[in-house]
């Protein structure tokens, strides 16, 4: 049903009624309750860096660490591909504020055609010309709020999409530092590898010359080869696991692997001590639990777009311009029209379609709840694994060189022993490769701890914060 009037009292009567009812249905929003957490289960360091800035990975101290963020920041595919999501979130975002101010077009025409002598009520042939031209107006007036909550919806999705923005990047930098330190562990194993190598060779040659003196047994040959041919095959797996680093950082950068390469280099550092903060600041601080709530935010505005469905969309149009049969009048006084009013739209039977869409906004505000509150769980059991990480990891680390040490101290002994022929080969071969696998397992806790400080960083949100959602720096 439409009604249309085009007089003076009722175009006037339809603004009051619009300046005293204007509401909007949206329910009061509120941001969803979580469990309180007020303190971390797991340890904390006592003298805490400030790691709160968004060039958070400066605080590892390492020169070339920095350089590749940089790059990282320049030609990341996947950085593109989330600023470019953000910029569609942002246009649908304009768009539908546009919906809330009126709309003029216009149009010109210059026709000439034959009408149908045969038509139903037609006088005869008649052929002729038309010539308009005219501006036309148009604005649906938000008396119930559906326009308004719509727009306040795709500006929710688009803050929304801005935190996912921040949580692309924040996630691509850890990855990139995670991969970065763990290249620099394998440089680490591979040095000790090619160490390793030369001793063993060595020890290889003195056994053949005892074995070729009469001195040493055939076994003591074949353990000995046995030995650093072992020794080459951990080389080159590690090699094999550099390479894939390399390639791995390639294409976060945006480069081809071919043409990539990171200069070996020591592992010659330990992480940072980190501020956890207060559980408390946790949830201002990570950039997917303020993507999960604007989501709320948005189910809230849209279950008032749906609610708006139940009244009548008014409208006020016009229309005005000439038009005439001939050129030369097209622009005359005469020639003129116009036509102004508003309009009035309501679905009377649908058949449960308006409940439905109801129903249907409420289950995804609802679904949208139950994601943020699931959101900020994760948030908090990451902040506890990477702090427990942490701990564990430097009893491991100190047991790792501690055990190391006392390995390679075994391992001289055995070798000493063999020398003096008081022990056989056998017993020289098994301090040996246990003092590799205490030195490796050492190189391997460094690296965890490194890694799990970045996941700790990155778990706290990596310096970032809610305030930047109105503002995100791209």
């Amino acid at each position: 049903m439409r009604i249309f009037s085009s007089s003076r009292p009722a175009i006037e009567g339809f603004l009051v009624s619009l300046l005293v009812s204007a509401c909007s249905l949206a329910p009061k929003y509120d941001v969803p309750q979580t469990q309180e957490v007020t303190a971390y289960k797991e340890w904390a360091p006592a003298t805490p860096a400030d790691t709160q800035s968004r060039d958070w990975w400066t605080a590892f101290g390492d020169p070339k660490l920095n350089d590749l963020q940089t790059q990282l920041h320049d030609g990341s595919q996947d950085l593109r591909a989330a600023i470019a999501r953000f910029d569609q979130a942002r246009a649908l975002s304009t768009g539908a504020r546009s919906n809330l101010f009126p709309a003029v077009g216009a149009n010109a025409s210059a026709t000439r055609g034959r009408s149908s002598g045969n038509a139903p009520g037609s006088s005869g042939i008649a052929t002729g010309n038309d010539f308009l031209a005219n501006l036309q107006f148009a604005w649906e007036i938000d008396l119930f709020g559906r326009l308004r909550n719509a727009a306040a919806a795709a500006g929710d999705r688009a803050q929304a999409s801005a935190a996912d923005l921040a949580a692309v990047d924040l996630a691509l930098r850890a990855e990139l530092a995670t991969d970065y330190f763990s290249l620099r562990g394998a440089d680490a194993n591979i040095q000790l590898l090619e160490d390793t190598v030369k001793a063993f060779d060595r020890a290889y040659d003195l056994t053949k010359n005892r074995y070729d003196g009469g001195i040493a047994a055939a076994t003591d040959v074949d353990q000995a080869e046995t030995l650093r041919q072992n020794a080459r095959s951990q080389l080159a797996d590690v090699r094999l696991q550099r390479a894939q680093l390399e390639h791995a950082i390639a294409v976060l950068l945006g480069q081809p692997a071919s043409r990539f390469t990171v200069e070996p280099a020591s592992l010659a550092y330990n992480p940072p001590p980190i501020d956890a903060g207060l559980p408390s600041a946790l949830l201002l601080r990570r950039p997917d639990v303020a993507s999960a709530e604007r989501a709320v935010a948005a189910a809230n505005a849209e279950i008032g777009v749906a609610r708006a469905a139940w009244f009548p969309v008014f409208t006020l149009g016009g229309s005005g311009g000439y038009e005439s049969a001939r050129n030369a009048t097209w622009f005359d006084a005469p020639s003129r029209f116009w036509a102004a009013g508003p309009a009035a739209a309501l679905p009377l039977i649908d058949v449960g379609g308006r409940s439905a869409l109801n129903k249907q906004a409420r289950a995804a505000f609802d679904e949208a709840v139950a994601n943020y509150r699931k959101t900020a769980l994760v948030a908090y059991q990451e902040v506890e694994d990477n702090l427990a990480a942490l701990r564990h990891l430097a009893d491991e680390l100190a047991a790792d060189e501690a055990a190391a040490a006392s390995a390679q101290r075994s391992a001289y002994h055995a070798d000493r022993r063999y020398a003096s022929g008081v022990a056989d080969y056998l017993e020289v071969t098994s301090t040996q490769t246990a003092a590799l696998q205490a030195q490796r397992s050492t190189l391997d806790a460094r690296v965890r701890r490194l890694n799990a400080a970045v996941g700790l960083v990155r778990a706290l949100g990596g310096g970032w914060s809610r305030e930047q959602l109105d503002h995100p720096a791209l």
